[in-house]
């Protein structure tokens, strides 16, 4: 049994969910989509990061969600959200989508991530969010090719800028530390011209051709 046989036959009936989830979705539902043409300073990013059993998505499965706010620029601890889906997926998803809303939201390997993250989100309340993945793994390497100048680990990119974070492999901690490294990238992307959530999402979309064709 692979991982889509075992999703289809566990997904939940969400007409059994809660009403205040029902109507919390419906809200996210109803939000406009966010204008990837604004400026940095004026845009509200969240990075998202996971916590899993392990590294495999045909076996492992999602045990936590975090995300912290980039909001106009600024970063704060206060920010943040985190929940473990156990006893309560449903509630911990929906959480999570309430405080992301419509993106654009930054991530560190979506590859991972944001399979997993789309799998539960199927699986228990039935729908994918269509946000605007910013995946750094691509970006940092695009922005920053005098450290690193290809796709690297996340600890490596935190050598390379000093940064540190009060728990690794930690959904938040990992999260806080991915945002800080969110930080680094506006300030390289605005001194290169590159001023909206749309510009960062071109440079990501050219370093992944580049990497395939190259």
């Amino acid at each position: 049994m692979n991982w889509l046989t075992r999703l289809l036959s566990n997904r939940t009936d969400t007409a059994s969910l809660d009403v205040a989830l029902r109507d919390a979705i419906a809200n996210w539902e109803a939000l406009a989509a966010p204008d990837l043409g604004t400026a940095h300073f004026e845009t509200r990013y969240v990075v998202i990061n996971t916590e899993a059993s392990g590294l495999d998505l045909d076996k492992d499965r999602l045990l936590a969600v975090a995300a912290i706010a980039i909001d106009r620029e600024r970063l704060s601890p206060h920010d943040s959200y985190y929940a473990p889906l156990e006893p309560d997926a449903a509630t911990a998803l929906t959480n999570l989508l309430t405080f992301v809303g419509k993106g654009p939201v930054v991530v560190f390997n979506a590859s991972f991530n944001r399979s997993l993250l789309e799998r539960a989100l199927d699986e228990h309340l039935r729908l994918t969010p269509d946000w605007t993945w910013l995946d750094l793994h691509w970006i940092l390497p695009a922005l920053y090719d005098e450290h690193i100048d290809r796709p690297a680990r996340l600890g490596d990119w935190m050598k390379a800028f000093g940064i540190e974070t009060f728990q690794r492999h930690h959904a938040l901690g990992d999260a806080w530390a991915i945002a800080q490294l969110m930080l680094a990238a506006q300030a390289r992307a605005r001194s290169l011209g590159l001023n909206t959530p749309r510009s960062l999402a071109d440079l990501e979309h050219s370093r992944r051709q580049l990497r395939r064709h190259g």
